[in-house]
């Protein structure tokens, strides 16, 4: 068989393509499954965009797309028999989609006849390998087609994991869904241009904003507006559960019935905003943030004990020291560990969870103290006289969005010097796993308002983009660019694309992206970038002080 090839996540070999097994931990054949299932995915996104032209919208079409999208995501599932189990249902909810469209006269105008995609079908597992190996990214000969192909794909899989966030809150938008079997189609038209593919991708931008402020919408109406918390990242000395991620549905649905059981609940990665939201406050067992970005999780989980419950990507295949009490959900998979699925009406059963927990001891602890966040743009806007009291006597004179991902790299300790190395008058706005290079570190205060803002998780970018947008307005510009925000982001995962791509489309410039530049850019699309928004990658912490300071 020959090798794989992917380079969607910043830490891809040599800065090019894992072709042998991916620094993230799946091998080849995992990553055939998951090109399979996204090729697939394509095939019935065709099928779901002509059946929208003659009024055929099947609300399981659209939940199918996101899930597979978020299956593909880096760090979410390394379980070859699940991808395919769900390459195997595509397959089937694909003809069933295609015989109501055709019945509704979809296929006259459409391209479902001559799209491979859409036709192709199987039941061997044998021609799953065969076809994954034609339909990869490198089946796109052109490298810059590829590139923007890529770029615009990635920021459909955010977008998906946005989305289904949403949907299991009960919130949606057929308009987003309507976009993403669009998009996906177009990656398989030939006939598009360059030209096409720029605009589809500032255009999947415009749907980025729209996914992120309907997930904002669904978890403040169903959680409350995040408030200024402090968070114990110490211990207490019961049995516990470690809840890691981002679904805040399953968060909920953990608290509940782990109430008088004895167990606590600690976050953990980005998991950690949830100790922001009043609704969860009111629960006694829930006991803070343990460790910190989601590459230590491999040290982390060993020393927590308990049991680990990984409801999103960013689950990095386990130690055997501790695979037989980390349990999966959603869409994660790791072969060989436990699977909670959700019933039909969403609600899931942890018991057997719970169940590990009570049998373990208590977690080891790893440090003390409290950290401080809950800075979403709700909580900001509460403070926004402060906020432009503060800039307007020059106590602060900049912020720095410093949002996006945490990562292995030591280059990525470029964010840690660049933090402690900015000026006293200066404010960090963060969310994402990437505040965990900072936001322990003793920054200080200007008047009262902390120098790190955490707003939570990569999706609650959204809420610097408002906190950006209102003082826009407060100090009566024209231009956002024309705000004391300087933007040095870094970034590692398709999330953090899609946040990208939304900047992009609202209009924002100079944005630093590190601590590389995506490989998945041929040197045309940078170039593009580079001279349209003014995209730039990272230098060293003193020049590039002297770059954002004047």
């Amino acid at each position: 068989m020959s090798n794989m090839f992917c380079f969607q996540c910043q830490e891809t070999a040599g800065g090019k393509g894992c072709t042998v097994r991916g620094v993230c931990g799946k091998t080849k054949d995992v990553a055939k499954a998951q090109d399979l299932l996204v090729y697939v995915t394509k095939g019935l996104a065709i099928v779901s965009n002509e059946g929208r032209k003659v009024g055929v919208v099947d609300d399981n079409v659209d939940k199918f797309i996101t899930e597979n999208l978020f299956f593909t995501i880096t760090n979410a599932n390394f379980d070859r028999e699940a991808i395919l189990d769900r390459v195997k249902e595509t397959l089937k909810i694909r003809e069933e989609i295609k015989t109501k469209v055709i019945k509704d006269g979809g296929q006259a105008s459409s391209k479902i006849s001559i799209s491979d995609a859409a036709v192709w079908s199987s039941d061997n597992v044998s021609d799953f390998d065969a076809k994954a190996e034609q339909v990869g990214v490198l089946s796109t000969e052109n490298e810059d087609v590829r590139s923007l192909r890529e770029l615009i794909i990635y920021g459909l899989k955010g977008l998906s994991a946005y989305m289904k966030h949403a949907m299991n809150l009960g919130y949606n938008d057929l308009e987003v869904h309507g976009f993403i079997a669009k998009a996906l189609a177009a990656t398989l038209d030939d006939s598009l241009s360059v030209d096409d593919l720029v605009a589809l991708t500032l255009e999947t931008g415009k749907y980025g904003v729209t996914g992120m402020a309907l997930l904002d919408k669904a978890n403040t109406e169903t959680y409350g507006n995040p408030e200024i918390t402090k968070v114990n990242i110490g211990v207490r000395n019961n049995p516990g559960i470690l809840i890691s991620g981002h679904d805040l549905k399953d968060l909920e649905m953990l608290l509940e019935q782990t109430k008088g059981t004895g167990v606590d609940v600690y976050t953990h990665g980005e998991m950690l905003a949830g100790q922001y939201y009043p609704a969860f406050k009111k629960y006694d067992n829930f006991a803070g943030n343990y460790g910190n970005a989601w590459w230590k999780q491999g040290e982390e989980f060993e020393k927590f004990n308990g049991a680990i419950l990984m409801t999103t990507n960013c689950v990095i295949p386990p130690k055997d020291s501790y695979k037989n009490r980390l349990f999966t959900t959603g869409a994660t998979g790791i072969t060989g560990c436990k699977h909670i699925s959700a019933d039909e009406n969403g609600n899931k059963d942890f018991s057997e969870i719970i169940a590990v927990a009570k049998k373990c001891k208590a977690p080891t602890e790893i440090e003390k103290g409290e950290i401080v966040g809950g800075f979403a743009h709700n909580q900001v806007l509460a403070l926004a006289d402060k906020v432009v009291d503060a800039v307007k006597t020059g106590a602060i004179k900049r912020f720095f969005v410093m949002a996006g991902c945490d990562g292995r790299a030591k280059s990525r300790n470029y964010y840690t010097e660049f933090a402690e190395k900015l000026p006293k008058d200066t404010v960090i706005l963060t969310a994402g796993c990437a505040k965990y290079k900072y936001n322990k570190l003793n920054l200080g205060d200007i008047g009262g308002i902390p120098r790190v803002l955490d707003a939570g998780q990569c999706n609650d970018s959204y809420s610097l983009v408002v906190i950006a947008l209102k003082l826009k307005e407060v100090f009566g510009l024209d231009d956002v660019n024309k705000l004391p925000i300087s933007y040095n982001i870094a970034w590692y995962e398709q999330k953090a694309v899609i946040v990208l791509l939304s900047l992009l489309y609202l209009g924002v410039k100079n944005i630093h992206l590190g601590p590389t530049l995506p490989a998945f850019l041929s040197p045309n699309v940078a170039k593009v970038l580079v001279n349209n928004f003014g995209i730039a990658g990272i230098g060293t912490v003193e020049d590039d002080l002297k770059l954002f300071l004047g």
